[in-house]
Order: C-alpha cells, then structure tokens, then sequence
C-alpha cells in the first residue's frame, strides 16, 4: 500500500494569502511527476501554475475552478511508492493489468527522483527531502489508508477532505480558544455579515475556517435548509428549534445593482490605491512641453535600422536620467523609522491595462538599459500582462513609475503614486496644437507632462527640477548627451 502524502497551497510570496483556483491541470487517478504543473492558480498579483514536489497518483483533488483558497489549505494528495521485489509485487497487488503495470513504472521513475529532490520551486517550498517511505500504488485505484488519521475521502468524485483521526470533518475546539482563521479576507466577510466565526467548525486542515465556510454559512442563514452544499462538506449555522432563517447578508445585489467583488487584482488594486491616498502627503504639478524634437529623433532612429525603438522606451531613458540628476524621487519613506530611504537603483514600473485589471510590471535595472534593451523589456513584459502570465517578481520592487495614459486618449491626469514608491511620472497623448516656436505660432507636437510626488521626500523646488529636465529632454533630446 502506497503512502498518501498531502500537497498544500504553498507561499506564492509578496505577502499573499490566498489564491483563486483556475484551471486544474491534472485529474483523479493521473500519474505526476515531481514538480509537474497540477493546477493554476490566479493570486492578486498574477496567474502562476503551482507544480508539486511530490512524483505518484493523484488520490484527491481539493476545490472546484473559481474556488479561492487560504495559504496552506490542501491542494491535492498525492500516493507514492516504490517497486517491491518482484515476487512481492505480486502477492501485495494480487495480480495487476497492463495498465496499471504502466502506471506504477511512471510513479516509481517520479518517486525515485523524489530521493535527491529537486528544489525550491516555489517560494515556501520545495521537495529537497525525500518522503521517509515509499510503498507500490496502482493507477485507477485512489489509495485509502489503513487508519483514518493518513487517509481521505473524495467529494462528490472530484475532491477530498482529510478524515481526521475521530472521524468527524471538523476539529473540535474550546470555547475560548483561538479561532482557527489565517484570512484577513474570511475575518472581514464574517465581521461585515454579522457571523460569530467561533458558531463555526472549519473543513480546512486542522478545522481552519475558509472562506467557503463562511459563504456557506451565509447561504444556510439566508435559505435555511433549502441551501445546496457546496463542493466540499461545510458547517451549518446552528439555530434555535422554530426560528425564522436569518436576513439576507448585506452583499446580496438589489433590484437595478450589479455588485462586482473587489478581489484578486482589482482587491489588491484597491487596496493599494486607497493606501496611498491615505498615507502618502502627495502633490502634483505638471507643464506642457514641445515633443516635436523627440518624435523626429525616434522617427531617425527607427529609419536607421535596426529593432524599431518604442516611445515609451525612449521617455523611460529620459526618466532614469531625471532620476540620477535628483535621486531623491527614487526613494521611499519608512513611516516606523521615520526615514526617507533612497534607492542607488532604478528598478521602473510602468502602468499597463490588461483584461484582469491594471497592473504595474517593472523593469529591472532601467537605469542600466539602452533604449533598444528598454523596448524589448517593455515589449515582453506587456505581453506577459495580457496573457496574465507575470510572475510576483516581476509585479513588486518598484522604485519609480512610468504612466503613459495617453494611450487611452486623454492629455492629463493626478495619478495616484504606486504604494511604497515616492513619485510617478504621468505622460498624455502627444497631439498637434498651436504653440510659440522661435517666435513665430507654429503647429507643433504638445505633449502635458505630470508630477505626483510624496512632499515627504522632497520639496516643490526638487520635484519642478525634475520635471522641468524631463520636458527639457522631450523638447530637445540631444540634452539626454550629457549624461550618456
């Protein structure tokens, strides 16, 4: 008999707690090899495939597709083994088919490799540790352990739920003891909706209390005994013999409403932006400027061969060489310490609009970069945002942003600075306007440039500095000279 072994949601980093199952990679009964790909998982920051470290038989499969899970919440579990002698492989299986023959070579090869093991894979885990023991497993049969303290029990075919050792779904817990919830998200959805969390026995691992715990309570309390249980078994809110079923929580849409959760990246959105509102003493201040000059420099470029350069890349260099002529905006503030920390490195943000949201990739090292290095970077990392494939890395550690809003049609914004950075460079559209040039009204390239900046850092006269350089650059490119 093989050994189930339990594969749990692990640290996807960033400070994130949960995660929004989207597809499942992988059914009851398939073979897996050690950091295969089980399962993606939508986070606030980006969609990630989550790999196993475990190589066998996938005995069970924990939540439907658009279930969120809490960090550390059960995933998958997974048998492993190894081959017995071959004499003891048949009496222990009582004679095999061909295709379970087939099925045990794949899961012996994963659970052999399983012995080194193969890294961190993620952030928060890894499989450098071999289990302790390995045991046959045939593919078609989901193993149930012996006891019921190392086995599972499917949900409705598709998933499983630990079968603690009294047998009961839940963990019993004291009075007054702690209430086993990890979410701050589960908390609030209680707290908001009028839901004692301690009325509650949590199907998590251990009795952690999920956020469908609390949904599914909500529900029993608005439909009574009429509620459909969900995927996974829940508790019930208990109630007095008699009792008419609670109201309807809050949440639920009026008549002419259609209510859209804030969560996954627009939550996150949210709760930055208004973070940054509430924290951040910021001002704006902005100037027109002649991009007339810089758009025949690109056109130059671009006519000279070679990868076609982007504008953006070429208002990137302009900011990084703003940045090193007043490095205070390339810093944060540490509100504990009551420090203003400046940064030797530009690691530049840019806003981009996806189908899931805005995000705000970040180009490593812009500092360092050249304009035809800066349009590739921007090129691959754009295209990463739409096709929702950005990793955690790739979305955090910003020192300064780039918002070229004009894309969308409009010439200025205030745009709100990217929480904990200290200002933001916003960019309209480049269009032809009247304008004064070498004394005579000419048409040119009008392009409005705007500077939202933490006072914390910097005063007024710092920050005009700033952008009265950049738009120096954009009205004449070849001032960008002196610093290369």
């Amino acid at each position: 008999m093989a050994q189930v072994l339990e594969f749990k949601l692990p640290d996807l980093g960033e400070g994130l707690t949960e995660a929004e199952i989207v597809r499942w990679l992988v059914e009851v009964g398939d073979v897996v090899a050690i950091d295969q790909p089980v399962v993606e998982v939508e986070t606030a920051k980006a969609m990630v495939e989550v790999p196993c470290p475990y190589g066998g038989v996938v005995t069970a499969r924990f939540g439907e597709e658009g279930t969120e899970l809490p960090v550390g919440a059960p995933l998958i579990t997974v048998a492993v083994g190894e081959r017995p002698a071959a004499s003891g492989a048949s009496a222990a299986s009582g004679g095999s088919s061909a295709s379970g023959g087939s099925a045990e070579s794949a899961s012996e090869k994963s659970a052999g490799a399983g012995a080194e093991g193969s890294g961190n894979v993620l952030v928060g885990y890894g499989t450098s540790e071999a289990p302790a023991r390995r045991r046959r497993v045939r593919q078609g049969r989901p193993v149930s352990g012996g006891s019921a303290a190392g086995s599972s029990r499917a949900v409705n075919g598709q998933g499983a739920v630990p079968a603690a050792a009294n047998g009961r779904a839940g963990v019993p817990r004291p009075e007054d003891g702690p209430v086993p919830v990890i979410s701050p998200l589960v908390r609030r959805l209680a707290r908001q909706n009028g839901l004692d969390l301690r009325e509650l026995t949590g199907s998590g691992p251990d009795g952690l209390i999920l956020r469908a715990d609390v949904e599914y309570a909500l529900r029993a309390a608005g439909q009574g005994a009429a509620a459909a249980p969900p995927a996974q078994p829940h508790p019930r809110v208990p109630q007095a013999p008699g009792t008419a079923p609670a109201p309807q929580p809050a949440a639920t849409a009026a008549p002419g409403e259609i209510r859209t959760p804030l969560k996954g990246i627009r939550g996150v959105v949210a709760d930055k932006l208004a973070r940054s509102r509430r924290e951040i003493p910021d001002a704006t201040c902005w100037v027109d400027a002649d991009a007339t000059e810089l758009m025949r420099a690109r056109t130059a470029m671009n006519a000279a061969g070679g990868p076609k350069i982007s504008l953006l890349a070429l208002l990137a260099r302009i900011c990084t060489a703003a940045l090193a002529r007043f490095p205070e905006l390339n810093s944060t503030v540490d509100a504990e310490a009551r420090e203003v920390v400046r940064f030797d490195r530009v690691h530049l943000g840019f806003a981009a609009q996806t189908d899931r949201g805005l995000v705000v990739p970040v180009v490593r090292d812009a500092h360092a970069r050249d304009a035809e290095s800066l349009t590739a970077e921007f090129a691959r990392l754009t295209e990463a945002g739409r096709t929702g494939t950005l990793t955690p890395a790739e979305l955090t550690g910003g020192t300064f942003t780039l918002n070229n809003y004009g894309v969308f049609g409009v010439d200025g914004s205030t745009p709100i600075i990217n929480h904990p950075e200290a200002a933001m460079l916003g960019v309209g559209r480049i269009v032809p306007k009247p304008w004064v040039h070498d004394g005579e009204l000419a048409v040119r390239q009008v392009v409005q440039l705007s500077l939202t900046f933490d006072h914390r850092v910097c005063d007024g006269g710092t920050a005009g500095g700033f952008l009265r350089y950049v738009a120096d650059c954009v009205e004449q490119p070849a001032v960008l000279l002196r610093t290369l």
